[in-house]
């Protein structure tokens, strides 16, 4: 009780106050510009952090990357471009929610859940740090692979349609992913003698191109068919939020549930919880023909957990030293150069500090819901703005963004030609959403994969006989094989169907 009473004395001090609310403000801006991710926003306050003591330093990493995982929502709402990763899963669904005339019920669901998200992740993060992080700590290369193919076998859940281009679209982000260093062999792979190619195809380029670029050009080839992106009316974020979570409030506990569990997985992260509680949002939901037309239950679900999966990705950070994502890795190098070594002693050294993070987090998501409110308010002027004149601005951060992840034009030019990749599938029918996921989780799939080869010697017995491997391996191939017998002409109603016929929806 002690340490507990020492923790509210160190947060509550007007100068950590006021850097909890600058940060607010700071974080709110970056994940509000799309390009700019929390992730950017979390190590350009590192600098920052050196004249710091320890509770402002991690107070304000802490309230920076809360505010711009949320802000991120904004853009994506408005204008097809999700500000952060986190975002992109459901950006489709709330932009078409924008061109329904619900963008005030859309926003006004973002803020809430992802307050009341964020909040569950630190609840969990309280109560159930150490149990979480020794599960998560146990996971080795199989569990991986097998974690991997699970989150690609979404593709085909959260790709509209048809669920062939759904999985054309993954395939192309997986080879995109085969771009750079071959991981077994240390080979380069499809660089094409290009420097810039060996560490890869840059995410965050790629993520603004398909979807912010490509929506620009889109934007761009009817510019004479209106003055502005979409015609909104400043309304009340309020209203009909009781009723939407009376109906949603299952999916709201499940989307955050899950969003700590994935977070508390070291290298899964915001992006990845929120592509998975989308999938599995659709895929339980008793109206999946609603997805990508404009419906909440797939926003409940993934905003819930992409908010949540930030408490969650400090579980194994604080109590075992190993980054849940790349914020927590940042914030593992600012705990050591103040002193904190993370891991279970850090709980018996420090324990005040400790508590000063939790109460940190509860202020930052509290704090949340007011900045976010203004927030959204200030943004929905910018629906005003002739597009003439919004394109070319957007396209600037765009830019920015790009060449920041870089430092080099490759990020620029790489992001153009992605943004007219994307453009060109979109016109086709080819949705993007599963392309991202296969380029998010490419790299973890096939690490894992040879990884866990070489330690099984190439025996694929291996892979199940680990206790949990094998449950994930096993639900995965039932997964599998599932949507292998619904893809045969008698999968749906058990007979064949006759020569010069169709199977019936």
């Amino acid at each position: 009780m002690q340490a507990i009473a020492t923790a509210f004395g160190l947060v509550f001090d007007l100068q950590v106050i006021g850097v909890i609310l600058a940060s607010a403000v700071f974080g709110m801006f970056v994940g509000a510009m799309p390009g700019l991710t929390a992730t950017m926003a979390t190590a350009l306050l590192v600098p920052v952090t050196f004249f710091m003591p320890p509770v402002p330093a991690l107070g304000a990493i802490v309230t920076a990357t809360a505010m711009a995982i949320f802000a991120g929502d904004i853009p994506a709402a408005m204008l097809r471009m999700p500000g952060t990763p986190a975002s992109a899963a459901y950006a489709d669904e709330s932009y078409e929610m924008t061109k329904k005339g619900q963008l005030d019920l859309c926003m006004g669901v973002n803020l809430v859940f992802s307050v009341l998200g964020g909040i569950f992740g630190v609840a969990v993060l309280i109560l159930a740090a150490p149990m979480l992080a020794e599960v998560a700590i146990n996971f080795s290369s199989f569990e991986y692979f097998w974690l991997a193919c699970l989150g690609l076998t979404c593709a085909v859940f959260i790709g509209t349609g048809d669920p062939v281009k759904g999985l054309l679209s993954l395939f192309i982000g997986l080879a995109i992913g085969c771009v750079g260093i071959d991981p077994a062999a240390g080979q380069p792979r499809f660089t094409f003698g290009n420097v810039d190619l060996l560490s890869g195809i840059n995410f965050i380029p790629t993520l603004i191109g398909m979807f912010a670029v490509s929506e620009l050009l889109r934007g761009s080839v009817s510019l004479d068919q209106g003055s502005t992106m979409v015609q909104q009316q400043v309304g009340k974020l309020m209203t009909g939020i009781g009723a939407v979570w009376r109906k949603y409030w299952k999916n709201f506990f499940r989307g955050s549930i899950l969003g700590t569990v994935i977070g508390a997985l070291p290298g899964a992260g915001a992006d990845i919880a929120a592509w998975v509680s989308y999938a599995v949002s659709k895929k339980l939901s008793k109206e999946p023909e609603k997805f990508g037309t404009g419906h909440l239950e797939g926003i409940v679900d993934s905003t819930s957990a992409n908010n949540s999966a930030l408490g969650g990705a400090w579980i194994p950070a604080l109590v075992f030293g190993i980054p849940g994502d790349s914020i927590t890795a940042i914030v593992i190098g600012v705990l050591y150069m103040k002193g904190m070594n993370p891991g279970p002693s850090v709980f018996l050294q420090t324990p005040e500090l400790i508590y000063a993070v939790f109460i940190i987090f509860i202020l930052a998501n509290i704090v949340m819901f007011p900045l976010g409110w203004a927030a959204i308010k200030s943004a929905k002027q910018i629906l005003r703005v002739p597009r003439n004149i919004l394109l070319p601005v957007i396209l600037i951060f765009c830019m920015v963004g790009s060449f920041a992840m870089t430092n080099s034009i490759y990020g620029v030019v790489l992001m153009v030609v992605m943004g007219v990749f994307g453009w060109v599938l979109e016109e086709h029918g080819i949705p993007i959403a599963p392309l991202i996921l296969g380029l998010v989780l490419g790299e973890m799939l096939e690490q894992n994969f040879m990884t866990s080869m070489i330690k099984s010697d190439g025996s694929f017995l291996f892979f199940f006989e680990r206790p949990i491997a094998g449950v994930l391996g096993v639900c995965t191939l039932i997964v599998w094989g599932l949507m292998l017998w619904r893809m045969l002409p008698f999968g749906r109603h058990g007979q064949p169907v006759p020569a010069g016929e169709t199977a019936p929806p």
